[in-house]
């Protein structure tokens, strides 16, 4: 069981695989993981046939969407979310040995950690140059590699890459935490479990009212959307894709109803899949009761058939 995700070795997305395997989550904990280079080429990989899924960040709780993990889910259709995971996050900063933080001119993370540590960093090192790195593990194999003097980066990295660690628990906002999501190919979705989320991404005519009208068929169902992020269409300013995320799965009658209603009012749509919410204060808060929404649908279908 191939599963790609973005390395090298010792990235937060890598302890979010060994976390998914551990929660059966690709079915076995057996798995082969490739490491990529980006979020686009791990959804490249299931797209390809080179990998059965791919484990990606979504958003986190500092810095809100990842929004190239939301261009390469649309980058084109044949991909589907399974799963979640939702991770705390904890940096560390680490040199090579011998190396004293003060002399640290050059920092090199990923551009989503910086965002989440540039206080720390603002504090400790007011003078640094930020480098961006693919991947905080990357940063790490940099350090190693004598290309910038300090990473910002799971702990592990330090230990894969044989750095040293200078400073533990670096974060702006205490507790922060990232959601990823495991892909597949397309298929059945995921049981329903009660706290669920559904996705879809859709463009609609550039017209008065269009979103509106669109957005509006979650509303007359009494569907809670909690997510809602627009990214431009290749070809130009103005033009947008929007990426929405709803409380409920696909095989509840309100959810499916609007997917239907919001499918004839668009110029693309793509499902994006519908998988068991996270653990927690999310899955408290996504519980629905739908025993009467049940008994409504049940009672149209015996008026349908004649056997009231």
């Amino acid at each position: 069981m191939t599963v790609a995700y973005l390395g090298p070795e010792g990235t937060f997305t890598e302890a979010a695989v060994r976390e998914c395997a551990a929660r059966g989550y690709f079915g076995t904990e057996s798995i082969a993981p490739l490491a990529c280079s980006s979020p686009r080429e791990a959804i490249d990989a299931v797209r390809d046939g080179h990998a059965e899924f791919a484990c990606i960040a979504i958003e986190n709780s500092v810095d809100g969407p990842v929004t190239p993990a939301f261009d390469a889910l649309a980058a084109g259709d044949g991909v589907q979310i399974y799963h979640e995971l939702d991770l705390a996050i904890s940096f560390a900063v680490m040199v090579r040995s011998g190396f004293s933080l003060d002399d640290g001119l050059t920092v090199a993370t990923h551009p989503v950690g910086y965002q989440q540590v540039k206080g720390w960093l603002g504090a400790h090192l007011p003078n640094h140059e930020f480098i961006a790195a693919s991947s905080n593990a990357a940063a790490a194999q940099m350090v190693a590699e004598g290309k910038v003097d300090v990473a910002v980066a799971p702990k592990r990295a330090a230990e894969l890459f044989d750095l040293a660690v200078v400073a533990e628990n670096v974060a702006d906002v205490a507790g922060a935490r990232t959601r990823f999501v495991v892909v597949g190919a397309p298929g059945k979705p995921t049981a329903r479990s009660g706290a669920d989320r559904t996705a879809v991404m859709f463009t609609v005519r550039n017209s008065p009212g269009s979103l509106v009208a669109a957005l509006t068929e979650f509303a007359l169902r009494g569907v809670d959307l909690s997510r809602i992020e627009s990214r431009p269409i290749e070809g130009g300013l103005g033009t947008y894709r929007f990426h929405v995320d709803l409380n409920g799965h696909i095989d509840e009658a309100p959810v499916a109803e609007a997917l239907r209603a919001l499918y004839l009012r668009c110029e693309q749509i793509i499902y994006l899949g519908s998988w068991p919410a996270g653990v927690g204060e999310d899955e408290e808060r996504l519980a629905r009761d739908t025993a009467r929404i049940e008994e409504a649908t049940a009672w149209v279908a015996a008026m349908r058939g004649g056997t009231r």
